[in-house]
């Protein structure tokens, strides 16, 4: 009898597709071990508006020990990185200053750094506001902007030997959702990134110190995000490592008919789906559970290292065998 013959006719449906290429990413003075394992980077957002209802401006406001102390807990859930935004970038959402921002993020990263011994991201698409995060000990610039930088902001990151998330968008966040047109959703999107990592290699950023982000929930449907994690795995072409942002996002909410804080299962769903398809990085709010997702997904996909001298199987040496009615004793052997 032929097994499974569509694993032949379908070679991406095969195990090793589902294997992740590992990277090694470096920012500035962090080395960042990529595929083993899956990274979590953990949201700290110090917005007063955040869509997802976890802002800890409102909770804290400047109370740097308590915003502190809310990011060492995600450090302490199992998140290996932290990523800090100061302006609010859901759907219609309006601008910030970049002195507003600054004035959010700038105390918390500063605070923070001093404390914590995990890379220190800064969720900005605003050069200044980058810079000033890098000069007060952030290592990994988070752009959602990716594909629109200018020059200057590239070399400024090769000059802090930084770390750099490029993220696709069309328009901007009060604009995007006006933008879900595409000829072909993924071939659009990885062109774009294509471009992108051009740009910072011929401003000599290093390959390894760039990451790549498709953009889920950014100038996009519910139906195409959807699609993108279905078809995560085709972004390897690009050669780097991916991250994905799906947590609590709205097309959650559509498909389930859940408001924000009621998204943990789906976004449980969608982190398990793109560590399936080749995500490296899961960028979440609910570290904790994650956590437990995370090290399940990665049990399952990741292939044990190979005994070397053809190890025997462990056999349980108390077990007695039982001896039968009509039968004779039998004697197991391990080797």
């Amino acid at each position: 009898m032929q097994v499974m013959p569509s694993l032949k006719r379908n070679p991406s449906l095969s195990y090793s597709r589902l294997a992740r290429k590992n990277f090694i990413i470096y920012a500035r003075n962090f080395k960042l071990k990529l595929g083993p394992q899956t990274k979590i980077m953990g949201v700290v957002n110090v917005t007063p508006d955040s869509f997802s209802a976890d802002g800890v401006f409102m909770r804290y406001r400047n109370d740097m020990n308590r915003i502190s102390d809310y990011a060492e807990e995600l450090i302490a859930d199992g998140a290996d990185m932290i990523d800090i935004g100061g302006e609010s970038t859901r759907p219609g959402a309006k601008p910030v200053s970049e002195t507003e921002e600054m004035k959010r993020v700038i105390p918390v990263i500063k605070h923070l750094s001093k404390k914590v011994k995990v890379p220190i991201s800064v969720d900005t698409y605003k050069e200044k506001v980058a810079q000033n995060a890098l000069d007060n000990g952030a290592s990994i610039i988070n752009n959602i902007m990716g594909v629109t930088m200018k020059n200057s902001f590239l070399k400024m990151i090769r000059r802090y030997h930084a770390s750099i998330v490029l993220m696709h968008l069309r328009g901007n966040p009060r604009t995007m959702q006006q933008h879900t047109a595409y000829r072909n959703l993924v071939k659009n999107i990885i062109d774009a990134l294509k471009m992108s990592i051009d740009r910072c290699l011929t401003a000599g950023i290093l390959s390894n110190r760039i990451i790549i982000d498709p953009g889920i929930g950014f100038s996009k449907t519910s139906e195409q995000n959807l699609s993108l994690i279905r078809r995560l795995n085709e972004f390897s072409v690009l050669n780097q490592p991916i991250l994905i942002g799906t947590s609590r996002k709205s097309f959650i909410g559509e498909v389930l008919k859940k408001e924000t804080n009621d998204r943990l299962l789906g976004t449980i769903a969608t982190v398990c789906a793109s560590i399936s398809h080749g995500a490296h990085i899961v960028r979440v709010h609910d570290v904790c559970p994650i956590k437990e997702i995370v090290l399940m997904m990665d049990a399952i996909y990741t292939p044990p290292a190979p005994r070397l001298g053809g190890a025997p199987l462990s056999i349980n040496p108390e077990r007695k065998p039982r001896n039968r009615p009509g039968m004779s004793r039998r004697v197991y052997n391990a080797n």
